[in-house]
């Protein structure tokens, strides 16, 4: 018996390791480079206007890059996601006894669309939104003002991520229900 906590010692970080996994995954957590959007989306472009911030736009062409989708113009791509409408927001959520502001939610949103290269709809106009909120401390500005600028990236590469995940039901054969259904309603409001 003076093996059992021997074993037990050695079995600890492979259940531990195995139990992490299982809860991430169960959360929608995936390893970087593996993808949810399905090969049907294949190429694909990215509409992305100046008026979103780059960090954003870029954080979209790399995660789908990193899960192995082929990017093009959108004059060579079978499918265009479009996005925008980017905002971002803060407001108090917190107000101390001085009416000072004791905490702030920072909120960012985007719109995405998501078209073939015919203009058939695939994914109607989506808005996606991601907050987080964070503790403000007058006494320590420069700190809270990093602290702000973190979040505010954290906040645009969860937005991408959200883009991302909602690319991940388009299969070929919803593609195909999508465009069949499309071309039925075009045809229905042609005839008399």
């Amino acid at each position: 018996m003076n093996w059992l906590p021997s074993l037990l010692k050695a079995l600890r970080i492979p259940v531990v390791a195995a139990l992490a996994m299982t809860t991430l995954t169960g959360c929608g957590f995936q390893l970087r480079g593996t993808s949810p959007v399905p090969a049907a989306l294949q190429p694909l472009a990215v509409d992305c206007p100046d008026a979103i911030p780059g960090r954003f736009c870029q954080s979209v062409r790399e995660q789908l890059s990193l899960g192995g989708v082929e990017l093009r113009e959108p004059a060579q791509a079978d499918y265009v996601l479009r996005l925008r409408n980017y905002q971002q927001d803060r407001r108090a959520s917190a107000i101390t006894a001085q009416a000072a502001a004791a905490e702030y939610i920072l909120r960012h949103t985007v719109s995405m669309e998501l078209f073939t290269a015919d203009q058939i709809p695939l994914i109607a106009a989506t808005e996606l939104t991601t907050s987080e909120t964070y503790r403000y401390d007058e006494t320590n500005v420069l700190a809270k003002q990093r602290e702000e600028e973190e979040l505010r990236q954290q906040l645009g590469d969860r937005l991408a991520q959200q883009v991302i995940f909602r690319l991940a039901p388009m299969t070929r054969e919803r593609i195909d229900a999508v465009t069949e259904e499309h071309s039925a309603s075009q045809e229905q409001a042609e005839s008399p």
